[in-house]
């Protein structure tokens, strides 16, 4: 009998431990479950690896068609007048030659390709675009702002042999600059001197170049050697003949012109002395 009434304490003694164990284990779990952790929303957690990865996505830049060539030269004035000061290439020049190889910015080269001085694809391994030129679809360099067209440009010259005469020339003499790149063979047109010369004096570019070298002197009205007409919508050989007084042969052939097509925005020589 003892034996019994002992079995019956211990049993009562251990059932009433593991009820105790439970409960606790019960209270604890439910403590966990409402537990909340706060935050201060001022301070931003350590980024991880992958968020401290920086992914730099180039796009190209949206290419703004100037309205004339007074707004062409506003667009790249700047550009052309710090290449000027790197690579010592009179930024006349390079507005004159950008107006003129682009239709100030009209041209399809500009404006699909950011392509101001239809620099062909030579040694290049950037994107590219074809268009008819010298021959039937010819590679042409594209790129995503025309500012980098501007700065190939002044690779371009500074970094051939053949063009090294024209940092012989004093900066500021643009004539002379304009004379040469023809000499070395930068374009086939026999008037192409003339044609840059006319645009630099037509447009005052050369106030770039004394705003760049820090000259303030006084110029009187230069005299042209040819006098020339900015093509416009409309405009026709025959048109033009009649009223500058002369023939359509005559103009090509001032113009060096294998046929009669015009293309908006560039000089055309209208008289020779």
């Amino acid at each position: 009998m003892k034996k019994l009434i002992l079995l019956f304490v211990l049993s009562v003694f251990v059932f009433s431990c593991g009820s105790s164990k439970k409960t606790s284990s019960k209270r604890n779990k439910s403590k966990a479950k409402t537990e909340r952790v706060v935050i201060d929303p001022r301070t931003k957690p350590a980024p991880t690896k992958e968020e401290t990865v920086e992914v730099i996505v180039v796009e190209e830049v949206p290419v703004k068609v100037p309205n004339s060539t007074e707004e062409y030269i506003a667009l790249f004035s700047g550009i052309a007048q710090e290449e000027m000061r790197l690579y010592h290439i009179p930024a006349s020049i390079t507005l004159a030659q950008g107006i003129l190889e682009s239709a100030s910015g009209k041209g399809r080269l500009a404006v699909e390709a950011n392509n101001h001085f239809g620099i062909k694809c030579h040694e290049w391994n950037g994107a590219k675009i074809y268009h008819d030129d010298d021959a039937s679809q010819e590679c042409f360099r594209k790129y995503n702002d025309a500012k980098y067209s501007y700065r190939d440009h002044s690779l371009f010259l500074t970094g051939r042999s053949r063009y090294q005469k024209l940092f012989q020339l004093d900066i500021d003499d643009y004539q002379s600059w304009a004379k040469e790149l023809r000499a070395a063979g930068y374009a086939t047109d026999k008037k192409y001197p003339e044609k840059l010369i006319s645009l630099i004096e037509r447009y005052q570019l050369y106030t770039y170049d004394e705003a760049v070298l820090g000259n303030k002197k006084t110029r009187k009205a230069p005299v042209k050697a040819e006098d020339t007409h900015l093509i416009a919508k409309g405009d026709t050989l025959y048109s033009l003949s009649k009223r500058y007084n002369t023939t359509v042969d005559e103009l090509k052939k001032m113009n060096n012109l294998t046929s009669n097509d015009l293309t908006i925005g560039n000089v055309l020589i209208v008289k020779s002395n």
